[in-house]
């Protein structure tokens, strides 16, 4: 892949000097500062911090699969110093299967995140692209569970990304369709989907008893797994579900998620 797939009107949504200096704060807290035990020589940056780290470019659209990226970007950029361009898809006009966007992703589907540091290395699916930018760039284990370490927090983890990837996703992505787009009235599928999204609503709602998150020890710690399901849940309006007070735990959840500025900020993009 060359640079041809960064067009010259891309939105950066940081300016990447910032990363330079937050790599220095992380630096003088004694982060990337150890010595090789092999070969005694000072670690280097990492990989979100370096000065020389390019924008990642994200392309994607007001949709809750966007705004999955759109936010974990945002918490590595307040993080990090994470810089991201943002180039919008007009879905509308089926822009995502063009012959130059299918080369990204054969599926024609929103958001491809291309990194610039890694030979222009493209990545599509939302969970996919969470746990690339878990493994490359969230260098302090803020959003993520290190396998090695917490191997059944990161089990977990991962268990409620496919459960909102093959579930809430899926099943509240019809409900979208029959309530909202569908050329004719057909009571049974809004029914059947919305239904079925409210059902997986009560489970989150289960996991949520006494928790704050989804996954970690104790309350849990806010991560990937919530970003995965947030934009979706908190979506829940446009499929005709009014409130989430027949959930009180997932509603706190929501609200508690919604709060954080890198989430508020994330939910705009594009």
């Amino acid at each position: 892949m060359t640079s041809s797939v960064l067009p010259s009107t891309f939105k950066f949504a940081k300016p990447a000097l910032l990363c330079f200096g937050r790599a220095l704060e992380l630096r003088a807290s004694g982060f990337g500062a150890g010595a090789s035990a092999r070969t005694g020589r000072t670690q280097g940056y990492s990989t979100a911090t370096s000065p020389s780290t390019k924008p990642l470019l994200l392309y994607t659209a007001g949709t809750p699969n966007g705004r999955k990226v759109s936010v974990f970007l945002e918490e590595l950029k307040e993080v990090y110093g994470l810089p991201y361009g943002v180039r919008p898809i007009d879905i509308s006009k089926n822009v995502q299967k063009e012959p130059w966007f299918l080369a990204l992703n054969p599926n024609g589907r929103i958001p491809v995140l291309v990194d610039r540091n890694r030979a222009d290395f493209a990545v599509f699916e939302t969970g996919a692209i969470l746990l690339y930018l878990a493994h490359h760039y969230d260098t302090l284990r803020k959003f993520a569970f290190d396998p090695a370490a917490r191997p059944d927090e990161h089990s977990e983890m991962l268990q409620w990304m496919f459960f909102a990837h093959g579930g809430i996703g899926p099943m509240q992505g019809q409900a979208n369709h029959f309530v909202r787009f569908a050329p004719e009235d057909i009571p049974y599928a809004k029914k059947r989907y919305l239904d079925e999204t409210k059902r997986l609503y009560g489970v989150l709602d289960m996991r949520l008893t006494g928790r704050d998150w989804l996954a970690g020890a104790g309350r849990g710690m806010y991560s990937i797994a919530d970003m995965n399901a947030l934009p979706w849940v908190s979506s829940h309006g446009f499929c005709g579900i009014e409130t989430l007070d027949a959930w009180p735990n997932v509603k706190a959840w929501v609200e508690q998620a919604m709060a954080r500025p890198a989430v508020k900020a994330g939910m705009q993009v594009p």
